[in-house]
């Protein structure tokens, strides 16, 4: 039986990279709440400028860490939002143009075009949970059952909120025709992972859209997430 001591030593001689995504043997219950298991993850900023103007510290800022186990991916992202929109009703109305944490991965990594197919998702979580991606016809519908999703606001400063998603992963010839079993996750496996977010202070369309990766632009757009998986960062997941 291992001691604490040497558990603990062996997470300070073994520093987690920035590529590795450290698996939980502790499940994540998924409620906004920061437990200790998410202490063996590594911070990653969400700072990227990907469309509109870059925000103030105070108008948006974020970080997010990553943890992994046999059935899910787990994200939890700490923000700081000032203000906190969902204004459009209807989940499949202009979705990104609420404030939204939008999820993409690619389940093996390959990269690519997924558009208006399923090899890779994007999933714009909205303030209200549900988790909308394009379908294969083009038109937008809820992938509710794939994820888990929960945040809540700090109580100490109320522009502060812990977001916690778990995501199931999926293979790439999942269709909405066939809607495939999700795949178990397992050590050495590579994925495509990014993380956005949508700001809305108010006004008709998002003024901010601020990512974790910076994107090479195509004719000066950087917003290539929702089209090509092949601009997501790639990690590798890894058993400690």
């Amino acid at each position: 039986m291992f001691s604490k001591y040497l558990v603990l030593t062996s997470l300070i001689c073994t520093p987690i990279a920035a590529n590795e995504i450290t698996y939980t043997p502790t499940k994540i219950q998924v409620d906004g709440i920061a437990d200790s298991a998410w202490d063996k993850a590594k911070w990653h900023d969400i700072s990227h400028l990907i469309q509109g103007d870059q925000p103030s510290s105070e108008d948006f800022s974020g970080r997010y860490k990553v943890l992994w186990d046999e059935q899910y991916l787990y994200l939890q992202a700490e923000l700081t939002d000032d203000v906190l929109i969902d204004k459009i009703a209807d989940p499949l109305d202009r979705y990104w143009d609420d404030d939204a944490l939008e999820v993409f991965i690619d389940s093996d990594a390959s990269g690519g075009n997924h558009q208006f197919n399923h090899t890779a998702m994007a999933y714009h979580i909205a303030l209200d949970n549900q988790a909308i991606d394009i379908a294969e016809n083009k038109s937008p519908r809820d992938f509710n059952d794939h994820l888990v999703s929960q945040w809540k606001r700090s109580s100490a400063a109320p522009n502060h909120i812990i977001w916690e998603v778990a995501i199931k992963l999926y293979p790439n010839d999942f269709t909405d025709a066939k809607p495939l079993e999700a795949i178990q996750l397992q050590a050495g496996q590579k994925i495509g992972f990014m993380l956005a977010y949508c700001d809305n202070d108010g006004s008709d369309t998002r003024e901010h859209f601020v990512g974790s990766h910076e994107i090479k632009p195509v004719k000066g757009d950087k917003n290539r997430g929702w089209i090509d998986a092949g601009v997501f960062g790639q990690y590798t997941l890894k058993h400690q």
